[in-house]
């Protein structure tokens, strides 16, 4: 009879995994209606056309680096490996400062908006939480 070894213990974090999956959800509705809301800006509010560019094109970004920022973030937790979920949470950084753009410095803000980024800064936070301590599990588990 074949012996099997020695098992790993599984280290990924099921919180976070949960937090990103959420997140995979909750950022394509976020995206679409941000596009439905510019619309309602763009032909109701006195946006300037250069202006409502500039801010599609970093709502685009945005959507870039959020999908990096996702998948990355479970790549790493999934695979219990430090740099993709030391990416992930590099990442975050970016998509926080976008949504605080979107948040409070953007032409015009509607009430939804708020509501929108405020609930994304949250899953930012959370995720930015769990996924530290999920770093340092895995990087305390790869010296031993």
């Amino acid at each position: 009879m074949a012996s099997r070894g020695k098992s790993s213990p599984i280290l990924s974090s099921t919180p976070l995994e949960v937090l990103l999956f959420l997140n995979g959800w909750y950022y394509p509705v976020y995206f679409i209606a941000e596009i439905l809301m510019f619309i309602y800006k763009g032909l109701l509010l006195p946006y300037p056309p250069a202006t409502l560019t500039l801010d599609l094109v970093l709502l685009f970004l945005y959507l870039g680096v959020e999908i990096l920022r996702l998948f990355f973030g479970s790549k790493g937790n999934l695979s219990q490996r430090t740099l993709p979920l030391a990416v992930s949470l590099l990442l975050s950084l970016p998509c926080s400062v976008m949504s605080v753009y979107f948040l409070l410095l953007q032409s015009f803000v509607l009430r939804v908006e708020v509501i929108l980024n405020a609930i994304l800064l949250l899953f930012y936070l959370l995720e930015l939480l769990l996924g530290i301590v999920a770093l340092a599990t895995f990087a305390r588990a790869d010296i031993f």
